[in-house]
């Protein structure tokens, strides 16, 4: 379809250079005769260009055949238009009986070195002869027929950079949905082993981490299926996670949570922050409570996000399961992709603490 398209835009483009350069020429019958013909076969190999030689040479990287067909295309277009066509169209058996002005020498006229002369100038070369028809048609169709190669090239190009966009933002989608996809069992995962470990010591606050779990899973499941949400809505989910984990034991963990926000209803992506929070769990000790803690403070104002997350280091590795973490790679990913020259994350790492900051810039 789109073939068509280019094909009637370049027929209606020569069909509006030939028609401006009749009216200029007076609107002259003998003009629109004569040139006639040349745009017909101007018509005839963009045709060929279009719908042959570009998609079946051109489009397919065989230069050297689209070069050489071309060349013969233009070459015996132009021979038939100049040494067939026109004879049976106008009745002529020979170029030299097209009616036109013509000069040389005449009866009286001195013999072959005199000529016509104009007033008190030299004589007229007789010699010289204007560039021949098959020269003119040569010159008009090659025109033609590379005017619209480079607008097929140029449409073609086009055509691969919005092909190279859509096909990006397919990928950057498929990857969100990816890395999104390894979030969510993963915080299932943990959660159902804090329940377990819970359910081994009270059972009234298996039922309130239940409760929490369902809040939790409903925002997973329903919530982070939009694009962005409410920052509320993300923080409500990270209380309900420390407060899960919390549940787990009665002993009180040194967790200190501080936010500050300007305005509740601005836009983050969601579970962007928790794999922070997981990690700190996962990797502070702070079942130990002893020389642990995990500092978390959000400051949000209209346009920005500043998260930050510290959290102790024990003196030696604690391993804690064999399913490792979701961990910062996969927040690094989502941070190109949803927010790329918008975000800074800073991380510092020392043998007693480890340290994230990380800032976001809600307007683009």
């Amino acid at each position: 379809m789109n073939r068509h398209k280019n094909f009637i835009f370049h027929v209606a483009l020569w069909l509006l250079i030939w028609s401006t350069a009749w009216i200029f020429s007076g609107s002259d019958i003998q003009f629109a005769v004569e040139n006639g013909m040349a745009l017909v076969f101007q018509i005839l190999v963009i045709a060929i260009l279009i719908y042959y030689t570009v998609p079946q040479l051109l489009l397919k990287k065989k230069y050297i055949a689209f070069t050489i067909v071309s060349l013969i295309t233009v070459f015996v277009v132009t021979l038939v238009l100049t040494n067939v066509l026109p004879n049976q169209i106008l009745g002529l058996e020979n170029v030299d009986q097209v009616p036109g002005p013509r000069f040389g020498p005449g009866p009286g006229a001195g013999g072959p070195a005199a000529g016509p002369r104009f007033e008190d100038g030299p004589p007229l070369d007789v010699n010289r002869r204007p560039p021949s028809r098959f020269f003119i048609n040569l010159l008009l169709i090659a025109i033609a027929y590379v005017i619209a190669t480079l607008v097929e090239i140029f449409l073609f190009a086009q055509r691969k950079e919005e092909e190279i966009v859509i096909n990006k933002n397919e990928a950057l989608q498929t990857e969100l949905k990816l890395l999104k996809s390894q979030i969510n069992p993963h915080f299932l995962f943990n959660a159902l082993n804090n329940i377990y470990a819970l359910s081994a010591i009270d059972s009234g606050r298996t039922q309130q981490s239940i409760s929490y779990l369902s809040d939790m899973l409903r925002y997973v499941l329903y919530e982070c299926e939009q694009e962005i949400v409410p920052l509320y809505k993300e923080i409500d989910y990270i209380e309900n996670y420390i407060k899960l984990f919390c549940l787990k034991s009665s002993k009180t963990y040194p967790i200190t949570t501080s936010f500050s926000i300007e305005n509740q209803n601005i836009q983050i992506v969601p579970m962007l922050l928790i794999p922070f929070l997981e990690n700190a769990l996962k990797h502070s000790n702070i079942e130990k409570v002893t020389g642990t803690f995990i500092n978390l403070k959000i400051n949000a104002t209209e346009n920005s996000i500043d998260f930050e997350l510290e959290n102790s280091k024990p003196e030696f590795k604690v391993v804690k399961d064999d399913v490792g973490g979701i961990g910062i790679e996969n927040v690094k990913k989502r941070l190109a992709i949803l927010y790329p020259n918008r975000h800074e994350l800073v991380i510092n790492e020392t043998s007693q603490a480890f340290k994230v900051n990380l800032k976001l810039q809600l307007n683009e």
